[in-house]
């Protein structure tokens, strides 16, 4: 069976392979991506991105007991997204950088 294009030529089909990001990318992006299809996360980098908080601040506004804020804050540590200082004993979280709040933004302002 032969491939029909019906707008794309050859070439163009060439230089966009040549850009797709590869698999381990790809893979890299989609469990990015995946810390926003949470609500939970989504509040907490909300959060976040007024200002740094502990999990008993978090916890306290959100309503949601420290043991799952707890949980959600490793999964976003684990991608990078959130970070976290020692004051004394407490755990300070914070954004890594303004990346998210600037996409979460642009999603909010989308609708």
């Amino acid at each position: 069976m032969q491939n029909k294009f019906l707008l794309l030529t050859e070439r163009n089909r060439q230089e966009i392979l040549s850009v797709l990001p590869r698999e381990s990318e790809i893979s890299r992006l989609a469990d990015y991506f995946q810390n926003f299809s949470d609500s939970t996360r989504i509040k907490i980098l909300s959060c976040l991105s007024m200002m740094n908080m502990c999990v008993n601040d978090l916890s306290t506004i959100l309503g949601i007991n420290q043991t799952t804020i707890s949980h959600q804050l490793k999964q976003l540590k684990d991608q990078k997204i959130v970070s976290y200082r020692r004051d004394g004993k407490i755990l300070v979280y914070y954004l890594t950088g303004s990346n998210v709040n600037d996409m979460m933004m642009y999603a909010i302002n989308s609708f």
